[in-house]
């Protein structure tokens, strides 16, 4: 099997609604053909480098699946047909993937991103402990501003009675 990488530029006006029907015909279109999606990563609304069928803006959506050149041809003329697909470009990634090893990388995957959530929500804690304590400081510096602002005057006045008792 082969893996691919298809980027799909789609009309912006539409909304998250109007674009769900466009990724599940795809992910039945690679089910039929015995396929394998691996990820579908949507970038976004971006700014496109030159108009495209009247338009500045695109949705922005990568495509990874493992499958033969006919699934390709499949997913291609479907872009091809569909008004809603401005642009797309499939290449090729790995002539001879292996599926077991790339299952096998989706689960690693999303395990560090679990373990990176769960340490997010640790250090999240520590820092609204580390917050509670850090709101008794700012009395303590506006203390120490106020007595260096006192012994600042006391200083002038010091120095001006200075003067005038020398003249």
């Amino acid at each position: 099997m082969r893996r691919y990488e298809t980027i799909v530029i789609i009309d912006p006006d539409l909304s998250n609604e109007q674009r769900l029907p466009i990724f599940e015909k795809l992910k039945d279109l690679i089910a039929k053909q015995d396929g394998f999606l691996v990820i579908v990563d949507e970038w976004g609304d971006k700014r496109l480098a030159y108009e495209i069928k009247k338009r500045s803006h695109g949705y922005y959506v990568c495509l990874d699946f493992c499958g033969t050149g006919a699934l390709v041809n499949e997913i291609e003329r479907f872009f091809r047909i569909d008004d809603r697909v401005l642009k797309y470009m499939t290449v090729l990634l790995d002539k001879d993937a292996d599926v077991e090893r790339i299952k096998e990388q989706m689960a690693e995957a999303e395990a560090s991103k679990e373990q990176t959530a769960q340490d997010t929500t640790a250090s999240d804690d520590e820092s609204t402990a580390d917050t509670k304590l850090d709101d008794s400081e700012p009395e303590d510096k506006q203390d120490k501003a106020e007595i260096s602002e006192s012994q600042a005057v006391e200083s002038e006045t010091t120095q001006t009675g200075t003067n005038e008792e020398e003249k």
